[in-house]
């Protein structure tokens, strides 16, 4: 039932600055509280020829309220009727923060995250106006890009802060069709544009993105990435070489760690270290391995059977013949290239093109999870050993991460799930920055979502996906997220660090040429086109059997 004093002050409200009244405070909370809303007002609202005003009342628009000199910000969560006034609806708001007035105009001016000061049962609510949005939205001076418009505005932009985004890790997430890859390749191009001389590298396993970089970043396939094998750690190399399972696994293991260091031992460089583990990225040569395989399958004093010294000899020749390991296997890439590469994939310089496009769609399937797991600790243990060094902060963006990074049941089942999951624990420590992109944010690791300060949250249409991102978004952005099943394609909510508050844009169009190859096919379209027929089918077996492009 609505209390007197409530009723009371809907009877003696009067318009504040000309703004009409919408209710009443009618309960309060530590991070919200309940609104008693006029109905008849609410209606009145619509034809406002301010898009703001019109807007006000809805689930998910904002409300104002004065507390002395400030006016208190709220966000509307969810609203219904109410039981014993027909004419009222009660709506659950959440605080978003506050602003000071103009002593002349009473218009809203320096507004800041948090509340101080909490409003009264009784105190009056009113609309926000577009002017207090270009005040609340308005880009502080720090690093931003603009990425799109505030919703429901025309004008007013919706901006990222770039070094708090990158300073806390970023995830953008949605639904397969709802304009993702193309709203992260905005959010890059725009990075770039910000930061030419930026160190960028990104993981592409559908060879989306080389289309949008052609002109601003480095491309990399297995035709030009070169990434020598002997860059592997021990566990990597198990992941390729090591094909047993169970106890038979951890003997094959002891025996490949221990030619594996006699093999790095053999190398020049190795015999300068005085303390050479089976880790450090010292180059050997395949060759050397599989003969002191061979050589520690001879011994007498040799322990059990030669069956593991054969699988992994076997397992080493294989990877060595496949012509598709050749991007990482290859015999020219033995030589003491460490330094040319990392200079090439981190962007160091960046010559103008700040990222790195690592399209590994054209690697094989069964050592992907690797590639990705090498890139990933290169860019990890280069900060750590640079540390003395002038800082080079390197940002690794990785689309399709629910791949990479599995629910927590089998996040450290893999060294891929194991070294992501460590940068996003600890990357900002050392300079690194993880940019995640998925459709399926529910088969994430859930302590890997929690570790992203800022969350850009597109249409999620399964209601497991949308109680992850629910789990790991602030309790003052629950009212955006009931938005997320109706946003349109190309809109998000974002919330977190790299915002001053909770927002809902729609993101700014992006040039054809900067568009990632994303695109669904036109099945009407392309169903009608005939001939040549016998000639693609042909080329495409030819790729086929060659394995390659």
């Amino acid at each position: 039932m609505i209390e007197l004093p409530a009723r009371r002050a809907f009877a003696e409200a009067e318009p504040v600055g000309g703004a009409t009244h919408l209710g009443v405070v009618f309960a309060i909370g530590g991070s919200g509280s309940q609104v008693l809303l006029d109905l008849a007002t609410l209606e009145g609202l619509v034809g406002d020829p301010d898009p703001v005003v019109a807007s006000g009342g809805q689930v998910g628009s904002q409300l104002k309220m004065r507390v002395g000199p400030s006016w208190l910000i709220a966000s509307i969560r969810s609203l219904r009727l109410s039981e014993s006034d027909p004419d009222r609806a009660i709506a659950q708001v959440d605080f978003l923060g506050e602003g000071d007035e103009e002593r002349l105009t009473g218009k809203l001016y320096h507004f800041r995250r948090g509340v101080t000061r909490y409003p009264t049962p009784g105190g009056k609510v009113y609309p926000v106006t577009t002017g207090d949005l270009k005040q609340i939205y308005a880009a502080e001076d720090r690093a931003n890009i603009e990425i799109g418009t505030v919703y429901p505005t025309r004008e007013i932009r919706g901006a990222l802060y770039v070094d708090a985004m990158l300073g806390k890790h970023f995830a953008l997430l949605g639904s397969t069709g709802t304009g993702k890859s193309t709203s992260a390749a905005l959010i890059l191009h725009r990075i770039c544009e910000l930061a030419p001389q930026g160190h960028i590298v990104m993981i592409d396993p559908h060879g989306e993105y080389s289309q949008a970089f052609k002109r601003n970043g480095a491309l990399f396939d297995v035709s030009n990435l070169a990434m020598p094998y002997w860059l592997m750690n021990f566990e990597e190399h198990c992941e390729v070489f090591v094909t047993s399972s169970g106890g038979d696994r951890q003997i094959d293991a002891d025996i490949l760690a221990k030619c594996l260091l006699a093999a790095r031992c053999k190398n020049r460089i190795g015999q300068e270290i005085p303390k050479l583990t089976v880790d450090a990225p010292v180059p050997y040569l395949l060759s050397d391995l599989t003969n002191l395989i061979q050589l520690e399958m001879g011994k007498m004093d040799r322990a059990g059977d030669t069956a593991p010294y054969l699988r992994l000899k076997t397992k080493i020749e294989e990877v060595k013949a496949d012509p598709r390991y050749g991007f990482m296997f290859s015999g020219m890439l033995v030589a003491d290239t460490m330094a040319g590469f990392l200079s090439r994939i981190f962007r160091l310089p960046g010559d103008g093109k700040p990222i790195s496009i690592i399209d590994v769609s054209g690697v094989p399937s069964e050592i992907t999870s690797v590639v990705v797991a090498v890139l990933a600790r290169m860019v990890f243990d280069y900060a750590i050993w640079s540390r003395n060094e002038p800082q080079r902060p390197i940002l690794l963006v990785c689309e399709e991460a629910h791949r990479y990074i599995p629910s927590d049941r089998n996040t450290d089942g893999s060294s891929v799930g194991r070294i992501l999951g460590r940068i996003a624990k600890e990357g900002r420590k050392y300079g690194v920055s993880l940019g995640l992109i998925t459709q399926r944010p529910s088969d994430l690791a859930e302590g890997v979502l929690s570790q992203c300060g800022t969350i850009i949250a597109m249409r999620l249409n399964n209601d497991r996906d949308q109680a992850y991102v629910r789990a790991a978004m602030p309790e003052g952005a629950r009212g955006f997220l009931d938005a997320i099943p109706a946003l349109r394609n190309r809109e998000c909510i974002i919330c977190g660090e790299g915002v001053g508050i909770p927002i809902r844009v729609a993101f700014d169009g992006l040039e054809e040429s900067k568009r990632p190859a994303s695109g669904d096919p036109l099945f009407s379209e392309l169903w009608k086109e005939t001939g040549g027929e016998d000639e693609i089918i042909i080329r495409t077996i030819r790729r086929w059997r060659v394995q390659g492009r």
